[in-house]
């Protein structure tokens, strides 16, 4: 099994759920989503054996029925660290309530740990599994000091369990685990240079099954010459199974999706290039938006509140593969990878530095607890125009709606050799003029390759990196 890495604070959170179980000597249901191959299944595993608790783990099938999903409950219990896992053996098992109860009756007087994996799956090869379990729950397994986890990678479905009106409302924890932030990444690929690891984070966007391929490889370049020689890489295959898992190939949402990928940002654009008319494509972006999570919508942050929203793949891994690996795969199956490689190495210049420009919102918001230059800003955005002719990457303000102040006014340059220079400074010092509230802020800038201007404060990717550290 791969080296595990990183996962600190989640692990944390683990423990701090079992500690509760082991304190208070009654059982805890603990819901845990996130996208599909972001590591939650790893996680826990790895959680439950350093653990070495006695544990049940089972992993529902897409599909199955309920008559064959007991069946190998059974068979897989009967194999388990439960000291009660004989009672598993030979069982014939007519339904989840009686799973449920020799669970229950399997389970020792200390602490252990029961683990439903692809529960969403398990959920619709059985209906009434939430309600079975709730009955379960409130009966004997509340009772016995036991952690037990569910697992899944139907966001929607997993947030919807502890909803009101559901059957386990009130009785489940939650928990989100996300694909490996910046400090991990860098960890995971073992890269000395901190670019190399902010380029990993773009492109694997840290997937810990794709972080693990690049170890070996020097830098992006390298990377993409070993994956995109092989029709089924990592790079290439966990985009294709996340993207099939959750749409339909023919759900106009997808359509929306892919377009988003391509680099179109605005409404009108979107809506121009995906052929759909306004009112569907507003029931797309709020799928996207809102049941899968799928796209972010940034809006311009100043002291003038505008709705001018701009929309961008919030996964920066789903948004590398729309971009360049999507529309290469006919290439690829086809035995000419050096036609997707070359697209890929003459357009990734231009597309890092778009696609680094999240990342590094978020890594100044983090650095800005304790950093004096960012004080006052609480929140990091950027604002541009309708007409797009002023741009400002960086805006820092005390908060966001609603801000009263601007703190930070700052231009990202992540050129692979040329530092942010005077002629940046000049060009940010006239965007800033047209930036209402801006003209005391602090200028700042964050670059891949030095700055020489005479700015506030530069960052670099080694405080990108360091901002994850905490």
């Amino acid at each position: 099994m791969r080296r595990f890495t990183g996962r600190s604070r989640d692990m944390q959170r683990l423990r701090r759920h079992l500690d509760s179980v082991t304190r208070d000597g009654q059982g805890r249901l603990l819901s845990v989503r996130g996208r599909r191959q972001a590591g939650k299944s790893r996680l826990v595993t790895e959680f439950a054996d350093r653990t070495k608790l006695p544990q049940f783990f089972f992993t529902g099938s897409r599909l199955a029925n309920q008559k064959e999903e007991l069946s190998r409950l059974a068979m897989e219990a009967a194999r388990s660290s439960l000291p009660g896992a004989s009672l598993f053996e030979g069982v014939t098992l007519d339904g989840w309530a009686g799973a449920f109860q020799l669970i229950a009756a399997a389970l020792p007087d200390g602490p252990a740990i029961v683990i439903l994996d692809e529960f969403p799956w398990l959920c619709e090869s059985t209906p009434g599994l939430e309600g079975a379990l709730q009955v379960a729950w409130d009966r004997v397994l509340e009772a016995r000091p036991a952690l037990f986890i569910l697992i899944g990678s139907d966001i929607s479905m997993m947030e919807a369990l502890s909803t009101y009106e559901r059957p386990l409302f009130g009785r489940i924890k939650e928990m989100v685990v996300n694909p490996f932030e910046l400090a991990d990444t860098a960890a995971m690929i073992g890269a000395s240079d901190p670019a190399v690891a902010v380029d990993a984070q773009l492109i694997t966007g840290g997937y810990p099954r794709i972080c693990a391929e690049w170890r070996g490889a020097s830098d992006a370049q390298a990377f993409f010459g070993q994956q995109l020689s092989d029709e089924n890489s990592d790079l290439i295959d966990v985009g294709r199974n996340v993207l099939a898992a959750e749409f339909p190939p023919d759900l106009q949402a997808t359509r929306v999706l892919t377009v988003i990928g391509g680099g179109k940002r605005t409404n009108k654009k979107i809506a121009e290039v995906a052929g759909v008319r306004e009112a569907p494509l507003a029931r797309s972006l709020e799928t996207l938006r809102e049941a899968k999570r799928m796209i972010a919508v940034d809006r311009p942050v100043s002291l003038r509140p505008r709705n001018d929203p701009r929309y961008r793949v919030a996964d920066s891994y789903l948004r590398f593969w729309l971009r360049f690996i999507g529309p290469s795969l006919p290439d690829i199956a086809r035995g000419r990878p050096d036609l997707a490689l070359e697209r890929v190495r003459h357009w990734w210049p231009e597309y890092r530095g778009r696609a680094v420009e999240p990342l590094v919102r978020q890594s100044l918001e983090r650095i800005a607890a304790t950093d004096p230059v960012l004080a006052g800003a609480g929140v990091i955005g950027a604002y541009w125009t309708r007409a797009s002719d002023v741009e400002v990457d960086i805006v820092g303000v005390d908060q966001w709606p609603g801000a009263r102040s601007i703190a930070v006014v700052g231009s990202i340059k992540w050129r692979e050799h040329a530092p942010f220079d005077r002629q940046d400074l000049a060009a940010l010092s006239v965007h800033q003029s047209h930036l209402p509230g801006a003209d005391s802020a602090r200028l700042i800038a964050v670059s891949r390759s030095g700055c020489t201007a005479d700015v506030h404060r530069g960052y670099g990717p080694a405080d990108l990196i360091d901002a994850w550290r905490s």
